[in-house]
């Protein structure tokens, strides 16, 4: 925490003077300071909503257990798909941004809809009409929810999660968006994931401590009370900001219409000469690239598709040639972005069945402290912080001045890959051994038998999946939001988010399926093989590592500063 006090207050001394555009800047103070005014209100407000999230989030699977008496794999299962929630929806929040409302009315609104979520969750732990009737093992015995206690439920858990989806990854490009510089982006990036990390540890740490030894009640009010302090301080801000301009209409429908304007002239012979394509009055003339030639046709001028006045006629038959390279871009990126789906679902499986894991684990630190077994998450916080700082304040100082040679967002993603193998592997490893010593102790077939083996066993996969995350998580926002076009930039960043949510998703078929068709996820994890689920994710991982490899080989950065072993001039 003294390290990102101590290089924010470096940072405001030694970037009080930044020049930006003064149309722009909503006030003289904001255009002498840029983003370095804004910078403590966006922070602020990202922990304040960070401490509420995780404060209800990372102790969900053991809320589920023992307050509704759900069965593991079940209650593992929903949290997966109230995370894929979580990390979808800020795909529509960035849409409705880019669109229409703009990012700071998004969060506002998201907010409040968090809030009331954590609203109702708190009800559902004060008032004994809303729960079932207590049992802490979720046993056949014990009796399940009715239908309108699972409504309210699912109810709470929906608004909860639409409202962090509608903020977490909006956030991010609201504050890049303060600034002017690509590397003061960058660097906003990396610190906004340190701050999203410290934040979730601390409230994976005490909130829950919070919730497994006073009340549910009084977790779930901290959190609430988080949420709404992190709303008052972006409130606060709002005189400072620089306001991204809305569209006025979606950016997603110019899409469409490139793709509409090019079918129906597909035939129509192109020319090389720059006058004969449309351009927005706003862009310098040029001939549109080479690649996906066929999308051309839709920026090609021909008769009837401009007015006297020289306006576009029928939007749905003639685009801009800026419109039809912001497709092309989009296209570039999909096999990348398609590569992110199978690191992340190496990830939601460790973190799905990470609990599960502690649970059935010795968590005694001496005779009468004993972890919390959702607290273990934050084991890969805080090494993701740790890690994030290491890059930002060592690793990259220490390359640019003595080497030739920086990371490239692509490269850092590329280490995130390998460091993720790395961590199925030992986590393959270690629940292997924990298997052993279930079975020389006889635990096999024993409902509520705890492991003699340390919860601590787990830290080095924890360590390797925080490291890597540390890695690839920065450099997959910096990559999306340097690379895509500059009316979805609100998209851009929560394009990492929705490969995450359909990850949690698809952790939820393999769950399936290797229930199905194995026997290597009962209930009572101590009589099956969950360290070939493990082995299952690292050989997955490793083709994906390929697939990346080759795919990032052959991209071509838009933005040139960001080739790789492109050291800028000082």
């Amino acid at each position: 925490m003294f390290l990102s006090f101590n290089f924010i207050c470096n940072l405001a001394m030694e970037n009080s003077v930044i020049h930006v555009d003064e149309v722009a800047m909503q006030s003289s103070s904001t255009r002498k300071n840029g983003g370095w005014i804004t910078f403590p209100f966006i922070i602020a407000t990202m922990a304040g909503l960070s401490l509420a999230a995780g404060g209800w989030t990372s102790n969900l699977i053991v809320f589920l257990i023992n307050e509704f008496n759900m069965k593991s794999i079940a209650a593992a299962k929903v949290f997966n798909v109230v995370n894929g929630l979580t990390t979808i929806f800020p795909i529509v929040g960035g849409i409705i941004a880019d669109s229409y409302l703009g990012c700071f009315t998004v969060i506002w609104i998201s907010s409040l809809i968090s809030a009331l979520g954590i609203f109702f969750l708190l009800l559902t732990a004060v008032i004994d009409a809303l729960r079932p009737l207590a049992c802490g093992d979720g046993s056949s015995l014990c009796t399940s929810p009715t239908t309108k206690q699972y409504v309210f439920l699912y109810v709470a858990l929906a608004l909860a999660s639409i409202g962090v989806g509608g903020t977490r990854f909006t956030v991010a490009p609201m504050g890049a968006y303060q600034f002017d510089k690509l590397k003061h982006q960058t660097m906003f990036f990396d610190w906004y994931i340190f701050i999203f990390y410290l934040c979730w540890a601390l409230s994976t740490a005490f909130i829950v401590y919070v919730e497994d030894n006073i009340s549910w009640a009084w977790g779930f009010g901290i959190s609430m009370a988080c949420n709404i302090l992190g709303l008052a301080i972006f409130l606060a801000g709002k005189r400072f900001y620089r306001h991204v301009k809305v569209q006025g209409g979606s950016p997603f429908v110019n899409l469409v219409r490139v793709v509409v304007a090019a079918t129906q002239k597909w035939r129509a012979p192109l020319s090389e000469q720059t006058q004969h394509y449309y351009h927005d009055h706003l862009t310098t003339s040029q001939i549109p690239t080479k690649s996906f030639k066929f999308l051309n046709c839709a920026a090609f001028i021909t008769e009837g598709d401009t007015k006297p006045d020289g306006s576009i006629s029928n939007p749905w038959r003639l685009c801009t040639v800026q419109q039809v390279e912001d497709l092309k871009s989009l296209i570039k990126l999909f096999p990348l972005w398609a590569s992110g789906l199978l690191i992340s679902t190496q990830l939601v499986m460790q973190l799905s069945l990470l609990t599960l894991q502690a649970l059935k684990m010795n968590r005694h630190i001496g005779p009468h402290f004993e972890i919390p077994a959702g607290s273990m998450l934050v084991f890969i916080l805080l090494f993701t912080c740790i890690a994030i700082s290491i890059i930002d304040r060592i690793l990259n100082p220490f390359l640019s001045k003595y080497t030739k040679f920086t990371l490239t967002p692509l490269q850092r993603v590329g280490i995130g890959h390998a460091l993720t193998i790395a961590c199925m592997a030992v986590s393959a490893l270690v629940e292997s051994r924990r298997l052993r010593v279930a079975k020389s102790h006889h635990l096999q077939g024993q409902k509520d038998a705890i492991v003699p083996m340390s919860v601590f066993w787990l830290l080095p996969q924890l360590a390797l999946n925080g490291i890597g995350e540390g890695f690839h998580f920065p450099g997959h926002i910096a990559f999306y939001y340097q690379e895509f076009p500059t009316s979805l930039k609100n998209t851009s960043t929560a394009m990492v988010s929705l490969f995450i949510g359909i990850a949690f998703y698809l952790g939820n078929v393999l769950i399936d399926v290797v229930q199905r068709e194995t026997g290597w996820l009962p209930d009572n994890i101590n009589d099956g093989r969950m360290d070939n689920v493990f082995w299952l994710c690292c050989t997955l991982g490793s083709v994906n590592f390929i697939y990346f490899l080759v795919v990032a080989f052959f991209y071509k950065y838009k933005n040139m500063e960001n080739k790789p072993n492109n050291v800028p001039s000082k």
